[in-house]
């Protein structure tokens, strides 16, 4: 099969079209035909050479699947070959998506909606299942609340917009102006243009100096760090960021606020929920650029670009025939 593999840390043109075995499903795994993957900033990260311990060289990197099951190995009851599934392959725990094929435990595969193309729900796994990590397992948002989502245009905080609506809170958002009507149509209450406005002041203004009840950091270092100064009291801050400067809790402290730091963990029950969601009509992915397996590289550099103009998610057609 063909494959993307990382031969060496480093830039974009690290990866290598390669051709590699066809994984074979042991008991209790499912062989997958791969029609699509997304490249999230956690694949760039793992590229770069950010997490050396945890990723063997030459690796397949990837961590989004949406494609149809091609075998099963013995003991799998819940799937058979011709359905369609999408899942996040264990992270730091084996290949990943960017290739033709892949294998994954049966216990981490969902079904993957049927309104969603494989593109779209290529781009859903695991942002998806960090938002409802984030906002449900941590946060615990309930209806009436509020929050602020910081980057409401990006990969997660567009998926972490629509999920605080359906579980009834009022959402603030941070973007550049560019991506504010992107973000009304996602849902959010509040869009603050964060190169023209201070979103501390604009939150304490809507709020009548309470401020809001969650903050979902999507961006990290300072935005984090001033996070405290935009919640109420009891609030909760959750991010998704590892902390790579030193952080001063003094606000937060002041607050009775509680952190909670988020690195999601795969399995089928959050992909069901979130399939609920898509087939009530309260979330759908967007999907902002499509490139090709062989172009996995290109796609690395428009993500890690600064204003590179993406919306949503890049979506990366390993099926050819899903490039338009």
């Amino acid at each position: 099969m063909k494959a993307m593999v990382l031969k060496s840390f480093g830039g974009p043109e690290s990866f290598e079209l390669c051709d590699v075995p066809k994984p074979v499903p042991q008991a209790g795994q499912v062989l997958v035909r791969v029609h699509a993957t997304s490249i999230n900033p956690l694949d760039y990260q793992v590229r770069r050479g950010d997490y050396p311990d945890l990723v063997p060289l030459p690796a397949i990197t990837g961590h989004d699947v949406s494609g149809v099951v091609e075998a099963v190995g013995p003991g799998v009851m819940a799937f058979a070959a011709g359905d369609e599934v999408w899942y996040t392959p264990q992270i730091f725990d084996g290949p990943g998506s960017y290739a033709e094929y892949h294998v994954a435990a049966e216990s981490i595969i969902g079904r993957k909606p049927p309104s969603l193309s494989h593109l779209e729900a290529a781009s859903l796994t695991l942002v998806g299942g960090t938002a409802w990590e984030a906002l449900v397992g941590r946060a615990a948002l309930q209806v009436g609340e509020t929050i602020l989502v910081h980057g409401g245009a990006g990969g997660v905080g567009h998926v972490a917009i629509q999920l605080a609506k359906a579980m009834g809170a009022k959402v603030f958002t941070t973007v550049r102006e560019a991506n504010a009507e992107f973000a009304r149509s996602m849902g959010a209450d509040v869009v603050i243009d964060y190169e023209k406005e201070d979103y501390v002041d604009v939150i304490m203004r809507e709020t009548a100096g309470q401020g809001v009840d969650v903050v979902f950091d999507t961006i990290g270092g300072n935005t984090l760090s001033r996070s405290p100064d935009a919640l109420a009291q009891l609030g909760r801050v959750v991010t998704i960021v590892d902390i790579a400067q030193p952080q001063n809790l003094v606000q937060a402290w002041g607050r009775n606020a509680s952190y909670h730091f988020v690195f999601t963990r795969q399995n089928r029950g959050k992909l069901d929920e979130l399939a609920a969601l898509v087939a009530r009509g309260q979330l759908r992915p967007h999907v902002g650029a499509v490139y090709a397996l062989a172009d996995l590289g290109l796609a690395h550099a428009r993500l890690e670009s600064p204003n590179n103009g993406i919306r949503g998610k890049i979506a990366i057609a390993v099926e050819p025939s899903l490039i338009a």
